[in-house]
């Protein structure tokens, strides 16, 4: 379900105490980022951030809306309030809101006209892999897609979402790394006798880069029986989507594919809410807990390193860090950052 209310209307607008630098703001405004799990948005108003902007989220009438948190007549927060007849409620005085963002009551003066001032701010809402999507400036561009998520041949499943205290421009690269998997995650599935990082390309299809990494490197947990046969190649295929958003679809035995959306929301420059929808076409009757539990283990693993990394920033300059020929896509990936516009000294 996509909700997107015909009267809502984005306003650029740098929020105070920015952490972005004003540009590199502007240009991360331009794109969709999911901001909380759809489940968990229902009429009770729920406090979200992106970008350094607070919204609030919640339904009305079977759809989801969201705006910016604030009511203008004494900067209240609105997801303190509650919804009535589809309506949200200021906790403050009482003011009322529509879908649409209309102010349609004030209760200290039920007869008199009420100001046009009193209209909250809107933005667009995408229900989509089971998160909810939002733009700040309205974007025209796509979200990213993930097939697997409407494959009847696929069973979907969705971790809680994952707090990490360092840049979403950080994680995503750490996404993409292939060869810190036998030093990062070995008490998951990486293996510190299988270091090395086989040559392989990265591509570029419009604004969007692909990897196919192939490598000895098995994606089954440590404990976990592995049916793969003695040598067998894994396909780990990543496509990246700007800003921070990258889908990795990993090749098991038997046409096996598991697909993973990694989806590292800006909270503010140096904190993100990662969310990972994931889908498979095998193993079907598997507690789902226990594939939640696994890549729950994962994230901490690579949280302990995105948290403790200097800078905390993604350097843009390629002359800023070295680089080896395993870092084929996180290279591009910089370069792809540089290419949308955000600045030499990124801040996230």
């Amino acid at each position: 379900m996509s909700t997107t209310p015909s009267t809502a209307r984005a306003e650029i607008q740098l929020p105070r105490d920015c952490t972005f630098t004003p540009s590199d703001w502007e240009v991360l405004s331009q794109y969709w980022y999911p901001v909380a799990i759809a489940a968990d948005i229902q009429e009770q108003p729920v406090a979200v951030t992106l970008l350094d902007v607070k919204l609030v989220c919640y339904r009305s009438r079977g759809q989801v809306v969201i705006a910016r948190d604030l009511c203008f007549h004494r900067g209240a927060p609105l997801s303190k309030g509650w919804v009535e007849n589809d309506e949200i409620v200021c906790p403050y005085h009482g003011f009322r809101y529509n879908c649409e963002g209309t102010c349609t009551a004030v209760p200290a003066h039920p007869n008199a006209k009420i100001s046009p001032k009193l209209k909250l701010i809107m933005y667009p809402a995408v229900e989509r892999y089971g998160l909810i999507w939002t733009s700040l400036a309205g974007s025209q561009e796509e979200i990213p897609e993930f097939p697997g998520w409407d494959d009847p041949d696929f069973i979907n499943i969705l971790p809680p979402s994952f707090d990490i205290a360092g840049s979403a421009g950080r994680q995503m690269e750490g996404f993409l790394d292939v060869s810190h998997f036998a030093y990062v995650h070995t008490e998951t599935f990486g293996d510190r006798s299988n270091t090395e990082v086989p040559q392989y390309k990265v591509n570029r299809e419009g604004s969007q880069l692909t990897a196919d990494y192939w490598s000895t490197v098995s994606n089954y947990g440590k404990g976990q029986e592995n049916p793969a046969p003695e040598g067998f190649m894994w396909l780990r295929a990543f496509r990246v989507f700007p800003p921070f958003t990258a889908m990795l679809t990993v090749h098991f035995p038997e046409d096996g594919r598991l697909m993973i959306l990694n989806c590292a929301s800006p909270v503010s420059a140096r904190y993100t809410r990662l969310f990972c929808p994931i889908s498979r076409n095998f193993d079907k009757n598997a507690p789902v807990e226990d594939t939640i539990e696994f890549n729950l283990q994962v994230f901490n693993e690579d949280r302990e390193m995105v948290e403790a990394q200097t800078p905390e920033d993604l350097p843009l300059d390629l002359m800023a860090e070295a680089h080896i020929p395993a870092d084929r896509t996180s290279i591009a990936y910089r370069q792809l950052l540089t290419e949308i516009g955000l600045g030499r000294n990124y801040t996230s």
